[in-house]
């Protein structure tokens, strides 16, 4: 069996007065805090918020017992040094019993960001009267335990309308055709397509400036006879030249293809 843990739809914010007239500080803050915390539900969990509004009325009726109302004090520091502030209890809950109250409340819940967002469920008013007629309240008595009226019901999802059949485009592999890219696919398939075509270019054209290099290389002299200037194919292969032996011979060899030239002329 698994562990419950709750989730946000499970969680339902329910709306509550209570009223302070008579009532002890400290009882009635244990009992507001136990409410903003959801302890009094079955579906409590430490590490989730899962508590109800309070909304605290009457919070100049509060009091306290055993003469603390000179005896406690509350203390508050400006930042700066020497800055520490004393002020007596009695004197506070004549001037702020609002602050009196949630100073108690505050005290009694997590000192984290989840106690940080359980006080902000917390009203505190003076007087008898509170401006959230809207939620409906329903008033809870000191001691009083709401009643569990279990988890919301769960919302219906809206159905997504259905598609034609005949709408839906083939698929790539099973159905024929691949459906059509989409303008910004497309764009980047095009962009593709014309760099390739590009480079194709560019190496085409290295290739036939390395075949003219070579040709021009490969290229024989004209001769020096009168109508024999005839040039080899540009495919045609290299044929080494013999190399002369001595500085002698070259004049020898070069007045044989002039005769020989001559003859064949």
């Amino acid at each position: 069996m698994k562990t419950y843990s709750p989730k946000p739809q499970d969680i339902e914010r329910r709306w509550f007065v209570v009223d302070a007239a008579g009532a002890v500080l400290g009882r009635l803050a244990s009992e507001v805090a136990k409410i903003l915390r959801g302890k009094h539900k079955p579906i409590f969990a430490p590490h989730a918020d899962t508590g109800d509004h309070v909304i605290v009325i009457n919070a100049r009726g509060v009091r306290l017992t055993g003469g603390k109302e000179e005896k406690k004090i509350a203390y508050r520091h400006s930042g700066y040094p020497g800055g520490l502030r004393e002020t007596v209890y009695s004197r506070l809950m004549a001037e702020r019993p609002v602050h009196v109250v949630e100073k108690a409340v505050r005290g009694m819940l997590p000192k984290n960001r989840l106690g940080r967002a359980m006080i902000r469920k917390l009203q505190v008013y003076e007087g008898p009267e509170h401006p959230h007629q809207a939620q409906q309240p329903s008033p809870l008595a000191l001691g009083d335990v709401p009643a569990w009226t279990g988890l919301p019901e769960p919302k219906a999802k809206a159905a997504r309308p259905r598609k034609d059949e005949s709408a839906r485009r083939p698929k790539g592999r099973r159905g024929g055709a691949a459906p059509e890219a989409k303008g910004p696919v497309a764009k980047r398939a095009g962009a593709k397509r014309t760099a390739a075509k590009s480079t194709t270019a560019k190496s085409t054209t290295a290739k036939r400036s390395l075949v003219k290099r070579a040709t021009a290389r490969t290229a024989p002299a004209t001769s020096t006879g009168r109508g024999s200037a005839a040039t080899e194919a540009p495919n045609a292969p290299k044929t080494a030249k013999p190399k002369a032996s001595s500085p002698e011979e070259k004049p020898a060899r070069a007045r044989r293809r002039t005769r020989k030239a001559n003859e064949e002329s």
